[in-house]
């Protein structure tokens, strides 16, 4: 049994950039058939983003498809193209002190409000010496679950089959 407070969850979404994200609405949208459900754009972010739903209900998956503001200025979204991933989790303060005690690096801003409405905060892509833990290239979004989704991933069963447990098996 660990003393991790917190759980992840499942996956809340992968964002993907480019210098134009109407080539990327082309393949997400127009051609996989992802469904748009918003739009979010933040200069200190330097990102223009279009929102869209693989799956449906609490458990479908945001894809966010971004652009950068201004090509030239940090954070550059659309380097890398796999921009990041984004881990539902359950408890998502419990999660960041029980990490950052353990020596996880966060990105600058702490908790904040995500563009999808829910609270997040990043695991930043490289360790530093007083945090040297970091997402080994990879930008990883926390993002507090709301209720239905954490009903919905609990009913599925917690081996991450995505199907029932069977009696006994834990």
């Amino acid at each position: 049994m660990s003393d991790r407070p917190f759980s992840v969850l499942g996956i809340q979404q992968i964002a993907v950039g480019a210098r134009d994200k109407s080539l990327l609405r082309r393949l997400w949208i127009d051609l996989l058939g992802l469904t748009p459900v918003g739009n979010f754009r933040d200069e200190s972010e330097n990102v223009d983003e279009d929102i869209a739903i693989a799956g449906s209900g609490p458990l479908g998956v945001e894809v966010d498809l971004m652009q950068p503001i201004d090509p030239e200025k940090r954070p550059r979204v659309h380097e890398p193209a796999l921009n990041h991933v984004g881990l539902w989790v359950d408890d998502l303060r419990a999660a960041t002190e029980w990490l950052e005690k353990r020596g996880v690096r966060f990105a600058p801003g702490g908790i904040r409000r995500g563009a999808a409405g829910h609270d997040v905060c990043f695991i930043h892509p490289r360790g530093s010496d007083a945090a040297p833990i970091g997402g080994e290239g990879v930008l990883i979004e926390l993002v507090q679950a709301p209720p239905e989704v954490v009903d919905a991933f609990r009913q599925i069963g917690s081996d991450g089959s995505g199907l029932p447990q069977s009696p006994g098996h834990r």
